[in-house]
Parts: structure tokens; sequence; C-alpha cells
């Protein structure tokens, strides 16, 4: 559908992305207005056309009709001290998770006509802009990514009834919908390939204990190991980053110099335990072999490249875009989970 047809002169119009996805021009006008009930290869004709065209639909005018910004807020949100407000969004940008979120949602919302507003919430007049925002129908609905376990935004969002969805699951109970990575599944995978290797003795550095993926993540690899005969595994907690993998790597070292296998609960993690291992003369994967968690850029950086558990993480940034458009469309639908299945990826540390 709409093969060979020549690049469009001038500003691209609604009867050029029309004769690209050989429909009419009424057919395109509602897709674009988000109207229903227009058969989905239809629809996804018309957004694969409005890219070819580069068509750039008046949002103004859309908006009158659909009575909706075509805006979605992507948040940043967590809990800080006033001591470290300028360095909280540092921290987001320096880790590449955050990177990833951002490309999974752009993906999704791009060829929809959408548009993210990055906005933090770092404490409690951050979390009322953001809840102000959506209030007064600035943005649809929110996409919230929670860098601390007690983070206040969630609960406020539900309380308010507005549309928005979680990456990974809430250490407390919120009725809001989230997806997330069966993080256990993951870590025992891990295990069972340190274990393959032939490594013994085997520590762990555990992600942040306050945090339900880091909870998980030391719960799966411990259960994995105790089914093999391992019903001791030494622990340091780190912070997800590089420093505090270094830092924990330094600990274990020190109390376990005999160690000849490490999982870090993410790949920033591996990747500052493998420098210090290197620095104690140990050779990766030789002397100790280590798996990461996430694959995620560090992954490659990393000097041996890391073996890692991969979480998908633009998969499922732009699943919890989806799941927040059928919030917004559909007011009274239940909030759900989805779950992603983790894969490991094996490279040289182990």
């Amino acid at each position: 559908m709409g093969r060979g047809v020549r690049a469009v002169d001038g500003a691209p119009t609604l009867e050029d992305v029309a004769r690209v996805a050989g429909v009419s021009r009424a057919t395109v006008s509602r897709v674009i207005n988000g109207v229903r009930n227009v058969d989905p290869a239809i629809q996804e004709a018309v957004r694969q056309a409005v890219l070819t065209t580069g068509y750039t639909p008046n949002r103004a005018a859309r908006s009158l009709v659909t009575r909706r910004a075509e805006t979605i807020a992507l948040v940043v949100s967590g809990s800080t001290r006033e001591s470290e407000k300028e360095a909280f969004a540092a921290r987001a940008f320096a880790d590449p998770f955050f990177g990833r979120v951002v490309t999974g949602v752009v993906g999704f919302l791009r060829p929809r006509s959408m548009h993210p507003v990055l906005m933090f919430a770092e404490d409690a007049a951050a979390r009322e802009q953001v809840v102000a925002y959506l209030r007064q129908g600035s943005a649809d609905g929110a996409l919230v990514v929670s860098t601390h376990a007690e983070d206040p935004l969630p609960p406020l969002l539900a309380a308010e009834g507005l549309p928005a969805v979680l990456f990974a699951r809430p250490a407390r109970p919120v009725p809001m919908s989230y997806v997330d990575l069966a993080h256990q599944d993951g870590a025992k995978l891990a295990a069972e390939h340190l274990l393959a290797r032939g490594c013994r003795r085997i520590a762990t550095i555990a992600g942040p204990l306050d945090v339900p993926a880091g909870q998980d993540r030391l719960t799966g690899f411990r259960d994995a190991m105790a089914r093999h005969g391992h019903p001791y595994v030494p622990i340091a907690e780190g912070l997800f980053t590089a420093e505090s993998g270094e830092a924990a790597m330094e600990r274990l070292l020190a109390e376990h110099p005999d160690l000849d296998g490490v999982f870090a609960a993410n790949d920033l993690m591996a990747q500052g335990a493998c420098r210090v291992l290197r620095e104690h003369g140990r050779r990766v994967p030789e002397d100790v072999a280590v798996v990461g968690f996430d694959d995620s850029s560090a992954a490659t950086a990393c000097r041996p490249p890391l073996t890692t558990v991969r979480q998908p993480v633009e998969d499922m940034a732009a699943e919890m875009a989806r799941l927040l458009q059928e919030h917004i469309e559909h007011r009274e639908r239940e909030v759900t989970s989805v779950i992603f299945e983790p894969e490991l990826v094996v490279r040289e540390s182990a």
C-alpha cells in the first residue's frame, strides 16, 4: 500500500497521506483525530504514511476535536534531601536505563503524533507541579519512573484518579497499572550460568534492598543457589551505580579473597566490579566470572564485555505507553500489570 509513490513537494497534506496509505482523506482524518472503530491495519497504514510524508497534524485543531493535549508527562520521580536536588537530574541522565526508557516511549508515541514532556518530581513542590499539570489537562496522562521505594507520587496520582502507568512494581500496593520484569527468574539464570561454568565460591553485589527490583534479584539468586546446594552466598549491597559496585567488590574481596564468581544486580555495578578485580590482579573470567543484569550500554562498554541478564527496557517502556493510551481512551479500564521475561546474554565476562 503506497509503494512507489513519489515524495510530495511542499508541506504534505491530508491528501498526500491518503494517497500514500491508499485510503480516503476522510479515513486519514478519522485516524489522526483518534476516532474509534477504525480497523487496526488501516490505522497502522495511515501512521506509516504520516511518517513517510512527514505530515504534521494541526495539533490545536485536533485538540478541539479530541479534547486532549496529545502530550504525555514522562516523570522521573523520587524523594531526595534538600542538598541532593541539583544532582537528581544528573544521576538520572547518567544511568543508561533512563535513555532506554525514553527511546521506548518516544518510539511508541511519535507515530501516533503524541509527544512526551520530561518532568522531575524530586520533592513535594515538584510532585504538586506534576499533579497540577495533569489536573489542568496540560498532559493527558503520566508515565512514572520511580527512583525511590517510598515515592509519594504514585499514591497522589491514584487518589486524583489521573491516568498513569508505572515502570516497575511499586514497593507498596497502589491501584495503578505497571510493567515490570520477572526479576527473580532473571537472577536464577545468572546463578545457573555461574554454576554451570564451574564456579563454587560465588558472591553477589545486590541492588538497594529498599527497591523491589533489588529485593527480587537477590531473592531469586539466593533461592537458585540454595536449590543447587549453596545455602550461603556472601552479599554486599550497592546502589545501582558503578562507584557502589567498586566499593562492594572491594568489601567482598577483603572478606572472601578466594571467590571465583560474582553476580551484580545491574551492569553498572558489574562494570565497577570488573574494574576492581583488574586492579587486584584477578582475571575476568579466568579467575573470577562476572554476570551483570540489564544488558545496558554498560555491558558492552565493560572490559571484558559483560555476560548479563537482558531486561528489554525499550519494549517495556513502549508497553507502558500503550497501557497509558488505553487508560486515557477508556477511563473505566481496570488497572493491570504486564510482566516481561528475562534472557541471558552470554559474552566474555562469564
